[in-house]
């Protein structure tokens, strides 16, 4: 289970421009006023192969007369996903400087007892701004300017986030064997329903309104010689439909599921086809980068023209994920359960992979070598050599020169054509670049007398 962040501060203190930038979206709303975000929204932050989930919240600590039942329940939210975190930001405006507010901020958060990381945004261009100096009155050892805007100081401070965190809670010894299969969908699409007809009893609560589950619940099974944990999560509904706080919390625990999962399954309602939830909880799998199948529930009860419209469909709105498997079930009627488990155990099949470098090198050069990378600046980028970071989700790291500039496009490229080559199944490949350091650089090169002599003869020989 990955370790939480939480961005915690006052209203526009820049906290939804730092999620984007930490989860490398636009998830979150930004507007240069106020009270922008009212809910908590969720991600996941990719650095130097590690990650963590991260939660921009509602801004607390300021009174508005007339918002005072909302900014009730903003601060609410906030203080549930404060403490729910492993780790602290607490966004204060630089521009600003220290207020009352922050002073009294600053002893409620002490009292979660949790590490702070103080961020002092807004100090466009000048990072070693006098200003911070007022708010190292208020005690705290980790103090780091940035500009969320512009990027300034967000590696230095992803650096410390990470190296302070504690490591991933590894599952038990017994239980790394077991393959991992959460079950995700909106609400009433029939997952707790496909998992009671997988293990063959009503162990889970089902009921044709949406919500009975509000939790995560893991069942243990065991078929045809492999074991397995089948995760049933809370359905997540649109924000707009969302109003309980615990069902809003449930959000992070499905998130959590993912990625605690080797593979995922999305749930979908046959009848009523693909619709805007499905799509993005979907981009929430692909954020992830597990592998993926596509569910279609309620297959059997679907005419054949009803039924080559939904697959058009499927196609055309779930374009953005062409590596997923498409498998069409009936979970009250059990019809496709089998070759469901059939199509699990070839995916995890395909991921368990330990090429060496060189061997994931070759591959690299033979995609390299069909599509080049463009030129910048009158040099081509060189990619060099690559290797294996992580295996679930599958990662691997390429190293070359000017690796920052190359566009999201070929790197597209990159992971489509690697997926190709190890023969994956339903999982994409991430692919992280680094940037090869110069090891002459900052370097001076020291002549010697022969050198220097033979420079300055050929300086003479020139003139003439």
């Amino acid at each position: 289970m990955k370790q939480i962040v939480a961005i915690v501060g006052r209203p526009n203190v820049g906290k939804s421009t730092l999620f984007n930038n930490l989860t490398s979206t636009r998830n979150a709303l930004v507007a240069d006023r106020p009270g922008m975000t009212r809910d908590r929204q969720y991600g996941v932050a990719h650095h130097n192969s590690n990650s963590f989930l991260v939660i921009d919240t509602g801004g607390i600590g300021e009174k508005n007369d007339e918002d005072k039942e909302i900014l009730k329940l903003i601060t609410k939210q906030t203080m549930v996903a404060a403490s729910e975190a492993s780790l602290l930001v607490w966004m204060v405006d630089g521009r600003t400087g220290l207020t009352n507010i922050d002073e009294i901020l600053a002893s409620e958060l002490r009292k979660l007892n949790k590490p702070i990381f103080l961020v002092i945004n807004k100090l466009e261009g000048d990072l070693s701004s006098s200003v911070i100096n007022d708010f190292y009155k208020l005690g705290l050892e980790s103090i780091w300017p940035i500009s969320s805007k512009r990027g300034d100081g967000i590696d230095s401070l992803l650096d410390a986030i990470t190296k302070k965190l504690p490591p991933p809670i590894e599952d038990k010894l017994e239980e790394k064997e077991n393959t991992r299969v959460s079950i995700l969908g909106k609400p009433n699409v029939g997952k707790s329903t496909l998992i009671n007809k997988i293990i063959g009893e009503d162990r889970l609560l089902t009921f044709n309104e949406p919500g009975t589950t509000r939790d995560s619940i893991e069942v243990k099974i065991t078929r045809n010689g492999k074991n397995f944990v089948l995760i049933d999560t809370a359905g997540i509904r649109r924000k707009n439909k969302v109003n309980d706080t615990v069902e809003k919390f449930s959000v992070l625990k499905s998130l959590e599921a993912i990625e605690s999962a080797n593979i995922v399954i999305l749930v979908i309602d046959g009848k009523e086809g693909v619709t805007e939830q499905d799509s993005r909880l979907l981009g929430m799998i692909q954020d992830s980068g597990k592998s993926v199948i596509i569910a279609v529930n309620k297959w059997d009860s679907i005419e054949k023209e009803e039924a080559d419209r939904v697959k058009s469909e499927l196609n055309r709105k779930f374009s953005f994920i062409d590596y997923a498997e498409y498998h069409y079930i009936s979970a009250l009627n059990g019809i496709g359960i089998n070759n469901l488990f059939k199509k699990i155990n070839a995916i995890k099949k395909s991921t368990d992979i330990n090429f060496t470098t060189s061997h994931l090198t070759k591959m690299m050069e033979e995609a390299v070598l069909k599509h080049p990378p463009k030129i910048i600046n009158g040099r081509r980028i060189k990619l060099r050599y690559m290797h294996l970071g992580t295996t679930d989700p599958i990662r691997l790291i390429i190293h070359g020169n000017q690796t920052k500039s190359i566009p999201s496009s070929y790197k597209k490229y990159l992971s489509k054509a690697l997926g190709k080559s190890l023969n994956l199944l339903a999982t994409p490949v991430l692919i992280e670049f680094k940037n090869s350091d110069n090891p002459f650089k900052g370097k001076k090169n020291i002549l010697s007398k022969r050198q220097i002599n033979k420079r300055r003869r050929l300086i003479k020989y020139n003139k003439k």
